[in-house]
């Protein structure tokens, strides 16, 4: 149930964000384009009024600089493309010419990578500020296979890797907006898929057969007969066995279990593991 709730959810805030001309108020918009600052890997398009020989579309470098014809080096990280360009025309007017038009245009912007269970896994530009929940609804939004949690990888100065964990649950349900942190360029986000595992339910219960549940979510025994359909009027209830398989030894085990005294409260419920088959006689 709490499945459904979260990705009921998480489908409202992709549409939240899939469609802001209609359900985002125009004051609320995120930083525009004009307001972005240019990062390290970005490719510029320079153009320089009356001397063509200076046009020339560069790629910024690791250290934020550029190398422009004539001029040289020019440190450009941190700058916006309005920036910038006053900051060439004022290089230009110092050393070539007067009154220097220059226009910046940014190809490509700084990247982020999207893999695992998302609609459209791949390569995303971070045009201004973005946010994780931005990303996620670009991406076409999370599916079913999700696991609770994602990762966000994140390379420091040092050239250290850093992992931030980020429960979906506390984001997209209780709306903690602490979670929903503002991408940087060459994140990677990580969306681990659940894994679909199997126990059996069999003997006197309404539908004998697998009971699938998610690697990440633990099924009970109590949920299993449930999912089962519940037992029949002709369970036994007080002699329920529960067959598992040792991992390292490869010997069956046999749990016994009374159902009427964990139905009351007088057992404690036990979690099943992946092949573990219930008899209901």
């Amino acid at each position: 149930m709490a499945r459904s709730i979260l990705f009921v959810a998480m489908a409202v805030i992709v549409g939240l964000f899939t469609y802001p001309a209609v359900l985002v108020p125009q004051e609320t918009q995120p930083l525009q384009v004009n307001d972005y600052r240019i990062g390290p890997k970005e490719l510029l398009e320079i153009t320089v009024f009356g001397l063509p020989e200076l046009n020339q579309t560069v790629r910024v470098s690791e250290d934020g600089s550029i190398n422009m014809l004539l001029i040289g080096r020019v440190e450009v990280s941190g700058l916006t493309a309005q920036e910038l360009e006053r900051k060439l025309a004022s290089i230009l007017d110092k050393q070539y010419t007067k009154d220097a038009r220059v226009t910046v245009f940014i190809k490509e912007y700084q990247k982020i990578s999207v893999i695992g269970a998302i609609g459209k896994p791949g390569m995303y530009e971070l045009v201004g500020p973005t946010t994780l929940l931005e990303v996620i609804a670009q991406a076409g939004g999370l599916t079913p296979q999700a696991m609770n949690e994602l990762f966000v990888y994140r390379q420091g100065k040092d050239g250290k890797q850093t992992r931030i964990v980020i429960k979906l649950e506390d984001l997209m349900i209780h709306g903690n907006q602490d979670l929903n942190i503002e991408l940087q360029p060459k994140d990677m986000v990580t969306i681990p898929i659940d894994q679909m595992l199997n126990v059996y339910v069999y003997g006197e219960v309404i539908k004998p057969g697998a009971v699938t549940y998610m690697s990440s979510r633990k099924i009970t025994l109590l949920q299993a007969i449930a999912q089962a359909g519940g037992p029949t009027g002709w369970a036994k209830k007080s002699k329920i066995m529960v067959k598992r398989k040792d991992k390292i030894t490869g010997k069956e085990m046999k749990i016994l279990v009374n159902l009427k005294n964990m139905i009351s409260g007088k057992v404690a419920d036990i979690f099943l593991v992946e092949g573990d088959i219930v008899i209901v006689p």
